[in-house]
């Protein structure tokens, strides 16, 4: 097994977090924010996701259990739309820049973005992280992959549900409209 093929997913995870944390900082004050207990309960199904995704030590376990014959073309393919989900979700990011949170908020000085990839769909960055965990689940082809994306697709679509409201909330119409022209995932 060459290197590369050892060590592209925890590069790409681990360089996408690096980013995600460093660019955490400089952006507004949220001026309405999630109560923790929600706030801890997306933090917690993300990291049981990309704990199942990472997690080499599930061997002998169900969780474990190849899904189809082993192919290393279905490997790159799996890196490909790993890669560029989560270049996605960085353009995105780039693009919200201060009015950006990792968590349900509101800013102060809050603006509607509907330019760059938010032109494309509604929640860019739920689209890419969905295409990230999607492509490590084709690459490492095992139940705990399946899983580990239905965690990540059942909490951006709760998350979203919640941020919509609170859009709707703020933007009245002008939501609304964005709504009916873009779709929120794909």
């Amino acid at each position: 097994m060459s290197l590369l093929y050892q060590w592209y997913f925890p590069v790409l995870w681990w360089s996408w977090l690096a980013y995600w944390i460093v660019s955490s900082f400089g952006v507004l004050k949220a001026k309405r924010r999630l109560p923790a207990p929600g706030r801890f309960r997306l933090v917690a199904e993300m990291v049981v996701a990309w704990w199942l995704m990472a997690s080499g030590g599930l061997r002998g376990t169900w969780l474990a259990t190849q899904l189809l014959p082993y192919s290393l073309a279905q490997y790159w393919i799996g890196a490909a739309v790993a890669t560029a989900g989560l270049a996605f979700s960085v353009w995105a990011r780039v693009h919200l820049g201060k009015f950006w949170s990792g968590n349900v908020t509101l800013k102060e000085g809050h603006r509607l973005i509907r330019s760059g990839p938010y032109a494309l769909v509604r929640h860019p960055i739920y689209t890419g992280l969905i295409l990230g965990f999607l492509g490590s689940a084709i690459a490492i082809d095992q139940v705990r992959g399946v899983i580990a994306v239905a965690i990540v697709v059942f909490s951006f679509v709760r998350k979203l549900r919640i941020e919509e409201k609170w859009l709707t909330e703020e933007f009245g119409e002008e939501y609304l409209r964005y709504k009916r022209e873009v779709r929120a995932l794909f």
